[in-house]
């Protein structure tokens, strides 16, 4: 009996081990997306159900970013992603992505920039990380769940959901509704990549129709971080500014089940706002509830009830 007991004890420590070496590696996975980089844009599409679809010219551009951990908990990773400009004089703040374990509340995307709060079951989420990416003016873009896999010293996360419309096409098109995001990120020796099978979907009340799909491919390349001398100067004096639009976001999540947004107030977009009012908190005396009140207000002018 103690020899039985003995051995399901070592098979119990065993598998914690495991599963914490797993977990483990996962982090370290997701940590190491952050850095300096050189980064390549390239997109094209590939394939249309309709014979007559004109397939659009490919997308091709490259950028320096400085993705940043701004939280590094055991369950939550934070990373957010400066684009450097004109050599080192522009910065303008990019996306982010919340890396969290085993969420069971994400905001999903319908279409028409309207989100939905969904609750998963705690099985629906064992083991898998939810990376939930956020727009510049750090309102939702879209949020998906993914296991890693760390195999033969390999690391890759895969996940699919629906957003809207990439930046490069928002402005540009107006025949699809929702870009379906089959996403793949794994790590390289020289950085990551971000691999995407998307699907352009019209979306209608009767449903999902097909318009074309398209290949994707960004490649996260490490470079000097001596080139992003002044994007750090920059970011030191926004931070309070952002982390606190940050939890101010974090409210109004928290109060809404849905989330729909207008394009425009008074002929200015959200992150027109957004930047402003970070640009003015760095000429002031800094005032934490007051601005956070100020950020506040800018959402709830574009924060539609209908």
């Amino acid at each position: 009996m103690k020899k039985t007991t003995l051995l399901l004890a070592l098979i119990i420590t065993a598998l914690n081990i495991n599963a914490q070496t797993k977990f483990d590696q996962d982090r370290e996975a997701i940590k190491a997306l952050a850095g300096f980089y050189k980064v390549t844009f390239n997109y094209t599409e590939t394939f249309s159900p309709d014979d007559d679809y004109k397939f659009h010219e490919k997308h091709r551009s490259s950028a320096k970013e400085w993705a940043l951990i701004l939280e590094d908990s055991p369950k939550k990773i934070v990373i957010q992603h400066l684009l450097v400009m004109r050599g080192d004089s522009m910065i303008i703040k990019h996306w982010r992505e919340d890396w969290t374990y085993e969420d069971t509340q994400i905001l999903a995307y319908d279409k028409n920039d309207t989100w939905k709060k969904v609750t998963l079951s705690a099985n629906d989420v064992k083991g898998k990380w939810t990376q939930k990416v956020f727009q510049v003016d750090d309102s939702p873009r879209y949020q998906a769940i993914g296991t890693w896999v760390h195999v033969d010293g390999k690391h890759q996360w895969q996940s699919n959901a629906d957003s809207p419309l990439p930046r490069r096409e928002y402005s540009e098109r107006s025949d699809y509704n929702v870009l379906n995001r089959g996403n793949t990120l794994y790590l390289t020796k020289t950085g990551w990549m971000f691999e995407q099978d998307n699907k352009k979907i019209i979306r209608s009340e009767s449903g999902d129709k097909l318009l074309a799909m398209e290949k994707g491919m960004e490649e996260f390349i490490k470079t000097d971080p001596k080139s992003f001398g002044y994007a750090q100067t920059w970011w030191k004096e926004q931070e309070k500014f952002w982390k606190d639009a940050r939890e101010t976001w974090d409210t109004i999540f928290a109060e809404n089940n849905v989330i729909k947004l207008t394009s425009k107030v008074d002929n200015k977009l959200l992150y027109e706002q957004f930047f402003a009012l970070g640009n003015q908190s760095v000429k002031e005396k800094w005032d934490s509830a007051k601005n956070k009140e100020g950020v506040r207000k800018v959402i709830l002018a574009y924060l539609s009830k209908g």
